[in-house]
């Protein structure tokens, strides 16, 4: 429940203040989802990744894949039981496109995949296992690339993979390429074919080879990598033993910029990092598991921990920073700048939970905001479902907030005059249709919240404002919105999203 304090604050209209004439560019590609359901709720991802656990050890050959941890290290079918070589990414790969969007793929660097798809249970109650049920995998294959592959050789080579995907891709929207997922667990997600997890030196090389394989039959795409875990991941790369004091984002990027810099061409043009909130409320972490008091609202909160010098957040991260903020976005920001300038930056997974409720809502209706804000280059939450209705009326007050395809504009502007714990306002105009300003106002709080929208620079003649629903994510409501003076006057309702269109 909110305070006294609060109910008085928000009982004062908050003046919010947009720009519009300091802009900067919004990315289309933060909107996106791994694995995303075009049938179900598809309407508007723009980007989707095929990536997670099962790519680590995916034969392109056969599709066979193994486990893992996620399912007792088993070689089995579930990446595909047929065995046309390459046919579950190509599927995947189609299906987005013929949706209209962009493909990041998962290629696999570890080394082995599967070489077959049974018998079920640990590869390891077979003798020699790493021999008989897995086959070598290799960045470059030392003769001519073939389609069909020769499935005989008990080897895999990824530039062929490569290859044969760049062939059959549409030219309608991008395909890039992931080095692998989450090397940094791959001690435990992937202990039969990496008992231990690789090292600083380790990962590095692995990723220049890898990504030199990739842009050799892939020229003109972009890479992605090192697809970290979370925090302890790309800071220390899970404890590595040659560690050595030193920050490992700060490592990778000078380390893959000196790479490039060798070969005269990038390596490495997106940093990726996957971030799944730690932080708590109620002693529960609020991406996982059933709410407790005091959960949803960490929840509303836990976004500003991706920038706010302002907000500790309560997680062992804060603890090991000392009782201090966060700041991810900066942070990371600060780090590529530093060491690789003008590399990309994108989160291909994060989930922020709370699918069912309203601070689900707005905890990712926040979030993508603030990518917007940041400058993210690309963002895929792990994977979103007709069983997460908040999240998904999250997404849709930015990419069909009216249920008839209204989208946030792609050029962001300056907002001030936000209250961090108690709103956050998003506001962008669209360099196609320069008549129409969005604005996104998000009332973090259970009270109802007058606003006074000022939009300098840019003087309106109409306006339309409509509310997501958490429970109803297809059938967003209408609320009123009075312009007068060319000044919006909302009273944006308890815990709520409401999109706000401007024209001229």
């Amino acid at each position: 429940m909110i305070t006294i304090l609060a109910m008085l604050l928000t009982a004062q209209p908050a003046t919010i203040t947009v720009y519009a004439d300091q802009r900067k560019p919004i990315s289309k590609y933060i909107y996106g989802a791994n694995f995303p359901d075009w049938k179900g709720i598809g309407f508007g991802y723009t980007l989707a990744r095929l990536g997670g656990n099962r790519t680590t050890a995916y034969n392109w050959e056969t599709n066979a894949s193994n486990a893992g941890a996620d399912y007792r290290h088993q070689n089995d079918g579930y990446m595909g039981e047929s065995d046309v070589p390459g046919k579950t990414y190509l599927d995947f790969m189609r299906d987005a496109q013929r949706n209209q969007a962009a493909v990041l793929l998962t290629i696999p660097t570890a080394g082995y995949v599967s070489a077959d798809k049974g018998p079920d249970g640990d590869v390891n109650k077979t003798p020699n296992y790493l021999q008989t049920r897995f086959h070598r995998s290799y960045a470059k294959k030392p003769g001519k690339l073939a389609y069909p592959p020769n499935t005989k050789d008990k080897a895999v080579y990824q530039d062929e993979f490569v290859a044969y995907l760049e062939s059959r891709k549409l030219s309608n929207t991008p395909l890039w390429y992931s080095l692998d997922n989450e090397p940094d667990l791959w001690g435990h997600t992937h202990q039969r074919i990496w008992p231990k997890n690789p090292t600083y030196a380790q990962i590095l090389a692995n990723n220049i080879e890898f990504a030199s394989g990739i842009k050799d039959v892939a020229k003109q795409t972009l890479i992605f990598g090192p697809a970290n875990y979370g925090w302890q991941g790309f800071r220390t790369f899970q404890d590595a033993p040659d560690a050595n004091g030193r920050d490992f984002l700060d490592f990778y990027l000078a380390g893959m910029r000196a790479a490039g810099n060798r070969q005269g061409r990038r390596l490495l043009d997106v940093l990726d990092i996957h971030w799944y909130p730690e932080a708590q409320g109620g002693g529960q972490r609020i991406a996982f598991g059933e709410d407790k008091p005091g959960t949803a609202e960490a929840r509303i909160q836990a976004s500003r921990s991706l920038w706010d010098p302002n907000y500790v957040e309560t997680s062992w991260i804060a603890q090991t920073l000392g009782g201090k903020p966060i700041v991810l976005l900066p942070r990371v920001l600060g780090q590529i700048a530093k060491h690789y300038p003008n590399t990309k930056l994108a989160i291909t997974e994060y989930d922020y939970g709370g699918g069912k409720n309203a601070s689900g809502m707005i905890a990712q209706a926040d979030v993508l905001g603030l990518f917007g804000r940041y400058g993210l280059f690309a963002a895929t939450h792990w994977g979103i479902s007709k069983d997460d209705p908040a999240q998904v009326a999250g997404f849709r007050a930015f990419i069909n907030y009216d249920g008839k395809g209204g989208r946030f504009g792609d050029r962001g502007l300056a907002v001030s005059g936000q209250r961090p714990a108690d709103n956050a306002v998003y506001a962008s105009v669209d360099s196609v249709n320069r008549n129409r300003l969005t604005i996104v106002a998000i009332n973090k709080t259970d009270a109802v919240q007058p606003m006074r929208l000022v939009s300098n620079g840019f003087t309106p003649r109409s306006s339309r404002a409509f509310a997501q629903r958490h429970d109803a994510p297809f059938n967003p409501r209408s609320v009123p919105a009075t312009l007068s003076k060319g000044v919006v006057t909302l009273d944006s309702p308890p815990l709520s999203v409401v999109t706000v269109e401007l024209t001229r």
